[in-house]
């Protein structure tokens, strides 16, 4: 399967205003990529690439004063097959597990691991462990969150997605993360591409997010919102929470005029 790319963004800066943009893929799927992953800014100004702590990949810029547009574009290779389940997958002792996958445990800035552990202890503490733990707190977020984008708010935490019962898909992940964490399970906030393959098309595209959950021995995609597994989730970067994922991170005043997104299956790499 082949599949289709890319963004669009306009913003308004009142002065030249340094930025970095996490929206190029990961290093580890551009062995798929079909076409270059095409970046454009306009008016051109330079731009150099490195990686973050998550081994992100980041463009660093200034953008100047006045309108900047950012599009970007590319076809990249999928197995068209769906999201992966191992629902004989264990939890790993906290005393065996990879040294990487430890800060993934803690509390962070959008995932209150304090604030909810009690709750989290009580709620699931007696659900078998492994897979159906895991599960069950993603049906438990899927079900207990609204999904409303009128309810946006970037500065909702897990705990207020829990208290308010609203939200979009990144409240869905920051809550199922913090919960999954409390019980001593490392998960990762994950932003991505996610098509509307295989699915009604219900919604705008956007840039999705999920998560990942390292049970069984590696890293397996659980997705809170969606709750059921889907075809074509291509990752951008990962982090503790949003906070170490943003899409624009600009170091000034900027007013987003515009903003695009677009994920489809194709049957020809695009001319």
């Amino acid at each position: 399967m082949l599949i289709r790319f890319g963004y669009d963004f306009t913003v308004q800066c009142q002065q030249d205003t340094p930025m970095v943009c996490l929206v190029s893929l990961r290093d580890e799927r551009r062995a798929d990529l079909r076409s270059p992953e095409s970046v454009i800014l306009t008016p051109h100004v330079p731009s150099s690439l490195y990686h973050d702590l998550f081994g992100n990949t980041c463009r660093r810029f200034v953008a100047p004063a006045g309108t900047f547009r950012i599009w970007g574009d590319g076809t990249i290779a999928d197995s068209g097959l769906h999201d992966p389940a191992d629902f004989g997958a264990h939890e790993t002792p906290i005393a065996q597990l990879p040294d990487d996958t430890l800060l993934y445990l803690l509390g962070s800035r959008y995932c209150e691991t304090d604030r909810l552990s009690q709750f989290a202890w009580d709620q699931f503490g007696n659900v078998t462990p492994g897979w159906t733990r895991v599960q069950t707190i993603c049906d438990y977020v899927h079900n207990h969150i609204q999904f409303n984008y009128q309810n946006a708010r970037s500065t909702r935490t897990a705990f207020d997605a829990w208290q308010e019962g609203t939200g979009v898909c990144r409240d869905f992940a920051h809550l199922a993360i913090a919960l999954i964490r409390c019980m001593n399970i490392p998960a990762r906030y994950v932003n991505g591409y996610l098509g509307d393959i295989g699915v009604p098309v219900v919604d705008p595209m956007d840039f999705s997010a999920w998560i990942e959950v390292y049970i069984g021995g590696r890293w397996m995609t659980f997705d809170p919102r969606n709750n059921r597994p889907r075809i074509g989730r291509t990752v951008v970067a990962y982090g503790r929470d949003a906070a170490d994922v943003p899409l624009i991170h600009s170091f000034g005043p900027h007013v987003l005029q515009s903003f695009k997104v677009w994920c489809y299956e194709v049957d020809q790499v695009p001319a």
